[in-house]
């Protein structure tokens, strides 16, 4: 597996008072990690995808605001609760589809609440402990999800996946490239096709990055070559992440994920999503009532380009996410197994029995 591994994505620095993450549009060409030490710059960083992937931003909304309020001095609760409540409101407001951002603030909160009778000392541990929880909780996930998704393929199968849902999207091994990672372990000789995800490459830069870090046999393809591979024979299942799954089992992902899905199902293969119980929103019915981030236009005309590629003031549209209807998902699998349609009656169990654990 090489030293993929050894590759920390986001981790607390408290004696240096700093949210330390890998800088991922530093990638492929430079490891560079960056310590954050304002609730400004974490805000920054996660509005711009210097940390990205579902999973691995709610994890660094939960150091990050543990990281801030252990330096803030007050004589009371209600004065640090109500500097929570700031830096919590401020640091949400960064990214608006991926669930597990807002959830594990409010798991924050919720914690923090419990141990308002004690004292400051209490209240910072407290928000510490929680933070490693939401971290250790992540990384067990993907790694039960790595094995449910195992079960569902075969050795020397190709696999197709868009984005980065890996080792740099969470703490551990990853949602979609889990089962990848588990297989390599094992000996199941996966070949794997990564879509290079335009506008912002994650596929290219990340996915291609950490698969061939790790010794898997992937090959690069633009996006709108993965109908060709699929028509030819030479994909037998894709694997996608997820930032928000809505109650009926529509999925928003990076987009291009749909698409990918309509080709899955024209061509009869499996399109699996997974990822974690954290991102299974019960309060949104259907994938129309998922908020679409849209993004600056100049990552479509000039962002990865020596000179600009599109003409001057010409309208654009770019959306971060799309939503991939249930009905075109052959099942979404998490930690706690693998969900076939109808989903809403599973993901409703899984997610009450996981709020009420």
């Amino acid at each position: 597996m090489g030293n993929l591994f050894t590759m920390v994505t986001v981790r607390a620095d408290y004696e240096q008072g700093a949210l330390v993450i890998l800088d991922q549009t530093q990638l492929p060409n430079q490891e560079v990690y960056l310590a954050l030490k304002t609730a400004e710059e974490i805000w920054e960083a996660i509005y711009s995808l210097k940390v990205r992937g579902a999973p691995a931003i709610g994890v660094a909304a939960a150091y990050g605001i543990s990281v801030c309020m252990q330096k803030v001095v007050v004589a009371g609760f209600e004065e640090f609760y109500r500097k929570f409540v700031k830096i919590k409101a401020y640091l949400a407001s960064s990214r608006p589809t991926a669930v597990n951002l807002f959830m594990a603030l409010d798991r924050m909160e919720v914690r923090l609440l419990r141990h308002q009778k004690e004292d400051v000392k209490a209240w910072k541990q407290a928000l510490r402990e929680e933070a490693e929880a939401i971290r250790a909780e992540d990384a067990g996930a993907c790694r039960r999800i790595g094995e449910w998704g195992l079960s569902l393929l075969k050795p020397g199968m190709g696999l197709l996946t868009h984005c980065n849902a890996g080792h740099l999207a969470v703490s551990e091994y990853g949602t979609a490239l889990a089962p990848i990672y588990l297989g390599q372990e094992r000996g199941y000789g996966f070949s794997v096709f990564a879509d290079e995800t335009r506008p912002l490459l994650q596929g290219a830069r990340l996915t291609a990055f950490e698969l061939q870090k790790a010794g898997v046999d992937v090959t690069l393809i633009c996006d709108n070559m993965a109908s060709s591979v699929m028509k030819q024979g030479r994909v037998q299942a894709v694997l996608v992440g997820c930032d928000r799954v809505a109650a009926n089992g529509d999925t928003a992902n990076k987009i291009g994920t749909s698409g990918v899905a309509v080709l899955a199902k024209y061509y009869g293969i499996p399109f699996y999503v997974l990822g974690p119980i954290s991102t299974i929103d019960l309060g949104c019915p259907a994938g129309e009532q998922i908020q679409i981030e849209e993004r600056a236009h100049e990552e479509v005309t000039e962002k990865w380009y020596t000179r600009r590629m599109a003409p001057e003031r010409v309208n654009v549209y770019n959306p971060a996410f799309d939503v991939t209807s249930a009905d075109l998902i052959t099942a979404i699998i998490t930690e706690k197994g693998i969900a076939y349609p109808p989903f809403e009656e599973t993901l409703r169990e899984w997610k009450m029995k996981d709020i009420l654990t």
